[in-house]
């Protein structure tokens, strides 16, 4: 086994599709030898993509990851919709004009590419969007698909979500054998949205706003912040190695400090700091990093003082 860090930092995994975010952890609690892991932003079991975990105290670091903006791919199936808003669910919707082949509706414009786009506009900015009953919204502290699999109906909130960008990248002639329902057009779209935004309830309001039926499949994340998926690696594949330092993935500023005020940050205090730092954001938050560079605690800066917030580095 490989030894424990004494420097936090973030690991950046490639969920596979099928196995839940928290089995995706896994290989961090064997490779880093702990069991203090987290992530930032669940995956769907169906989706795939772009995880960041963290281990330790590094897992305070979490929540502000997971404020990040996020950007995923996904499939829309236009033609029925399902319990769980996904291409193979349990079809409880079906457009009644999905007699025609998916080839004529797409050449005869009926949905194609071009029409598509014209109601994409509705959805972005911001805008209200009420989660799939599927999903991992507390009802009086009972999650909404758990209610669901009992067999009670839900029904939740709209909530406020911000989407940057949606784009059609392809339309897909070839049908889904899969599909549990009938679908006459399909479409890949890359979506830029905020924390909070379901992909599901995105494809099934889309579909509505063409008149008719939608679900989604082939869920990936494909960014978080500025950390793209290409960085990242397989589970299987994952040794310390592939630790990545806090400051490249939270673009927080560094400042570099003494071992004495290193020991007064770790202990909780404030230090004078004369010098401005640059490119503070409006929460006031930095780095504080040694002589080699390497983070160790996150603070807060007033102009004149740095003080403890955070600190991440294991005591030894």
């Amino acid at each position: 086994m490989a030894p424990k860090s004494t420097i936090p930092g973030f690991v950046l995994l490639d969920k596979e599709a099928g196995e839940t975010s928290f089995k995706a952890l896994f290989p961090l609690k064997r490779v880093f030898c702990t069991k203090r892991v987290g992530h930032a932003g669940t995956l769907d079991l169906r989706a795939s993509g772009l995880i960041i975990a963290a281990t330790d105290r590094a897992t305070r670091l979490l929540p502000f990851v997971e404020a990040k903006e996020k950007c995923y791919s996904f499939r829309l199936h236009l033609g029925y919709e399902t319990d769980t808003l996904e291409w193979d669910g349990e079809v409880v919707e079906q457009d009644a004009n999905c007699h025609c082949e998916r080839s004529e509706a797409i050449s005869n414009g009926i949905v194609n590419s071009s029409v598509l786009e014209t109601v994409l506009p509705q959805f972005t900015g911001d805008i209200e969007q009420i989660p799939p009953k599927y999903c991992a919204v507390k009802i009086n502290g009972v999650r909404a698909s758990d209610l669901m699999e009992r067999g009670r109906n839900v029904e939740l909130k709209p909530r406020k979500i911000h989407i940057s960008s949606l784009k059609v990248i392809g339309c897909v002639e070839e049908a889904d054998p899969t599909c549990t329902g009938k679908c006459f057009a399909a479409f890949d779209l890359v979506c830029e949205c905020s924390k909070g935004t379901y992909i599901r309830a995105l494809g099934r309001d889309i579909a509505r706003a063409l008149g008719t039926f939608g679900c989604v499949s082939r869920i990936r994340r494909l960014r978080i912040g500025k950390v793209t998926l290409e960085r990242a690696v397989k589970g299987a594949d994952l040794t310390a190695a592939d630790l990545v330092p806090v400051d490249q993935v939270l673009d927080f500023p560094v400042v570099r400090m003494n071992d004495k005020e290193l020991a007064s940050i770790r202990n909780g205090n404030w230090i004078p700091w004369k010098v401005p730092v640059e490119n503070v954001g409006p929460e006031g938050r930095v780095f504080a990093a040694n002589s080699a560079g390497e983070v160790l605690s996150l603070c807060k800066y007033e102009p004149g003082r740095i003080m403890a917030d955070v600190y991440l580095a294991s005591d030894g």
